[in-house]
């Protein structure tokens, strides 16, 4: 379910799909990296400002899924115009600052994106650019990453699938949401 919040910004309607928090696992192989199942934890969220703040952690899973090690980390800014342009600002924890620029799909919650600037400390890993596509799929959240360097081309590197995360003030504020005339047993809900 997708809610628009009342004191969402205008402008952020169209990205409201991607709000909230995120869990769930997925796969990270480039070359010269470890290839690697792992977690992954986003949130997205609001101020009423006109774009939503991001916040992802990715951690190395073992075989059983247990969390080994962080992988990376990432903190940024998202913002659309009036023509479903959408820019992010992002930094991440190796030593890297990115600025993507992209576009929703028309009518479906799709987002394509690709870098336009990056910078990189002195001892962030070689990295040149990537492209990233997001998707809300059956009310669960997937997106892929590829990524070159000047040593790679630009190849896929990252994917995962992320389900919605429910807190107990969710429950509760969608319950107090609910008509006053439900049926008692349920049953007659359904028919």
């Amino acid at each position: 379910m997708i809610e628009i919040p009342s004191d969402l910004h205008k402008d952020l309607v169209p990205l409201a799909f991607l709000l909230g928090s995120w869990a769930g696992a997925g796969v990270h192989d480039f070359p010269g990296s470890e290839k690697c199942n792992f977690g992954q934890e986003v949130t997205f969220s609001h101020d009423g400002r006109d774009f939503l703040e991001y916040h992802s952690q990715t951690w190395v899973l073992d075989q059983d899924g247990n969390k080994v090690r962080p992988l990376e980390t990432e903190h940024g800014f998202w913002r659309i115009d009036a023509h479903r342009k959408v820019e992010i600002t992002m930094v991440r924890d190796g030593g890297v600052i990115e600025i993507w620029y992209g576009e929703m799909a028309d009518k479906k919650p799709q987002i394509d994106l690709v870098t336009d600037a990056v910078a990189r400390t002195a001892s962030a890993e070689h990295y040149s650019g990537g492209k990233r596509l997001y998707g809300y799929v059956k009310s669960d959240l997937m997106w892929v990453g590829e990524k070159q360097t000047p040593e790679v081309e630009l190849r896929p590197y990252m994917s995962a699938h992320l389900k919605k995360v429910v807190t107990p003030e969710d429950v509760e504020r969608w319950a107090k949401a609910l008509p006053d005339d439900m049926p008692d047993d349920g049953i007659a809900f359904f028919k």
